[in-house]
């Protein structure tokens, strides 16, 4: 207050000044924000520092230095400030054109997947079987498991028909008249021992003709490996089967 009483006129051109500091300010600010709003569109777009070129659907050769949306359907060259070319801008794919894309880099990945399973399979199956001796003992040994399945399926029907016999004898009394529960019972539990007996028999010599034809399979397939044939290029027609596989 002191000073403005010292110096009236001094005091009020300061405030004069300031206010034209801040209306300058201000106006500044303003056209800031006007010109922000009214920015195009593509300046958000990062500048590459190389020129894009390609030809659009009526044969021009079209310039730029982004990428050029008129053809964003089909490839771009990005050029050097030279001239030379820097690299190629592949074209943007179709949501349609995308999932083609993707479904094929799914098959390739599934084909290199599949080949790599038939060459660890491969080098499994010559590690496990090195000769054709080696082979045939796995053979018999596996024919062998089934045959004493069959072996012990065959005895239990024999004890079944000599566990049945006295059953008859005592049936044969009652010729005529209904057989007590007891005994009729009886007849049936070992008629249906012995039916089981006979289906397990049937499942197990079928067993030995699936194993015998598995290890047909595979020793062809052996005997390809054996005569140089590289892992996982012999055909998967005579792939190994699985009892074959690495426990």
């Amino acid at each position: 207050m002191a000073v403005q009483r010292r110096y009236p006129q001094q005091g009020i051109a300061a405030q004069r000044a300031l206010g034209e500091v801040v209306w300058a300010s201000g106006l500044l600010i303003g056209l800031a924000l006007l010109l922000a709003s009214h920015r195009p569109a593509h300046a958000d777009m990062p500048v590459s520092n190389g020129i894009y070129t390609c030809l659009d659907d009526k044969g021009k050769q079209l310039r730029s230095d982004r990428p050029i949306p008129e053809c964003s359907d089909r490839e771009q060259r990005v050029l050097n400030k030279d001239g030379s070319l820097k690299r190629i801008q592949p074209a943007t794919l179709t949501a349609e054109e995308r999932a083609e894309r993707e479904a094929a880099d799914r098959k390739v990945a599934e084909e290199r997947a599949a080949l790599n399973d038939a060459v660890r399979r491969d080098r499994n199956l010559k590690a496990r079987y090195p000769n054709e001796t080696v082979h045939n003992k796995a053979r018999e040994s596996a024919l062998e498991a089934v045959r004493i399945g069959l072996r012990t399926s065959q005895q239990r029907i024999t004890e079944l028909e000599t566990e049945r016999k006295p059953l008859k004898e005592e049936a044969e009394f009652y010729r005529g008249r209904q057989l007590p529960s007891r005994l009729k019972q009886a007849l049936e539990a070992n008629e249906t021992s012995v039916a089981a007996q006979r289906d397990l028999i049937q499942t197990q010599e079928a067993e030995l003709v699936r194993v015998n034809r598995n290890y047909d399979v595979e020793l062809e397939h052996l005997r390809k490996l054996w005569s140089g044939a590289r892992p996982g290029s012999v055909s998967l027609v005579s792939a190994p089967v699985t009892h074959s596989e690495p426990r």
